[in-house]
């Protein structure tokens, strides 16, 4: 939420949470200007393995659960909470997650 101009705050809660149609799961986006977009993604659930083509850049912080993550058909990375990832632009992935999986996030781009 865009408290004054150029200042977003998103309070911890159960709303503002809505399905997220390229993978899955649910989103909150944070903000969405300059050619930045930043929010949260959570799974309850195991989606299955998630196939993504990353948009921009891509920087992200797990908090909860874990990600395994393949490069472009390369070996897997393991990601917990309190580990940072980023990633470029057009890189080809595919995640498993345990869940519940909660990931803040941030394309630039």
């Amino acid at each position: 939420m865009q408290i004054r101009p150029g200042v977003f705050v998103a309070p911890e809660s159960e709303q503002g949470w809505e399905p997220d149609p390229e993978v899955g799961g649910e989103m909150r986006a944070l903000c969405g200007v300059d050619g930045i977009e930043a929010g949260m993604s959570r799974f309850d659930r195991d989606p299955g393995p998630i196939s993504w083509t990353l948009p921009a850049r891509e920087t992200f912080l797990v908090l909860e659960g874990e990600a395994r993550i393949e490069l472009d058909g390369g070996e897997p990375i393991t990601l917990r909470p309190g580990d940072t990832a980023s990633f470029p632009a057009k890189t080809r992935t595919t995640w498993r997650l345990t869940t519940p999986f909660r990931e803040f996030w941030v394309l630039a781009g």
